[in-house]
């Protein structure tokens, strides 16, 4: 689904780092570029995507009381879809259904795969440094599941689709770096020497139900131009059924 965001009356104050996806008066769906935090942290505090769609909705106009609300979070190296709330009603409504939203990710990944499909599962917990990590201790970390599917298979590098079973920070990418086949690009948790510089982790569908209206809904974000740079072509799939 996509929705030429001139159709909207604020879309001259629409920042140039995001694609508008949807507007109606609950919702807010944009495409994240890798790079832009989704809210502020202690050392950044604007040009995030909540401080650029909170001037988008005031069109300008800072004494304007309209605003908009979390619902949930991308990494800010992650590309894709973000859905944000325009009322608290939506936002309480979309985060008690939050378990039975679809999301998709395209990832490439170093290295080949034993096996074209799987799922990765442990319960992940983190430290002091925030770093996420495995544990066993059930008590200290949340389970996390990851299913991915492999889509090709490249000088060394895999293009996966994967399903988030579950929602945990950098489930993804801890999941498959302790899996041996470290996200591209991955400062953190990937290969000391990637020569790879950008994060090769994108939120390609995200289906949900309108929390008011009850249609189901399915937004897609193609994948970036890092993504053909690595692996080339593939076949288009299907955006999954809503």
């Amino acid at each position: 689904m996509s929705t030429s965001s001139q159709r909207f009356p604020g879309a001259r104050h629409l920042p140039p780092d995001l694609e508008l996806l949807h507007e109606d008066r609950d919702l807010l769906v944009v495409v994240k570029p890798s790079g832009l935090l989704t809210m502020s942290t202690e050392t950044i505090r604007d040009r995030t995507a909540y401080w650029l769609l909170t001037d988008y909705v005031r069109k300008g106009c800072d004494k304007s009381r309209n605003r908009i609300f979390i619902v949930h979070r991308l990494d800010r190296d992650t590309s894709g879809v973000l859905v944000f709330a325009k009322t608290a009603g939506a936002k309480q409504r979309l985060q008690d259904e939050w378990e039975g939203v679809e999301k998709r990710y395209l990832a490439i990944a170093h290295g080949h795969f034993t096996q074209a499909e799987g799922t990765i599962s442990s319960y992940l917990a983190e430290n002091e440094a925030h770093v996420v990590y495995a544990t066993t201790n059930r008590t200290k970390g949340k389970l996390a599941s990851t299913e991915y599917r492999v889509i090709k298979e490249i000088n060394g590098l895999s293009l996966l689709d994967i399903r988030l079973l579950t929602g945990r920070k950098n489930q993804i990418r801890v999941h498959l770096a302790d899996s041996g086949h470290p996200v591209v690009g991955d400062a953190k948790y990937g290969r000391p020497n990637d020569r790879h510089k950008q994060l090769a982790l994108h939120a390609r569908v995200l289906s949900l139900t309108h929390p008011f209206s009850g249609q189901r809904m399915v937004f897609e974000a193609p994948a970036p131009a890092i993504f053909h740079t690595l692996v080339g072509d593939w076949p288009r799939e299907e955006v999954p059924c809503a």
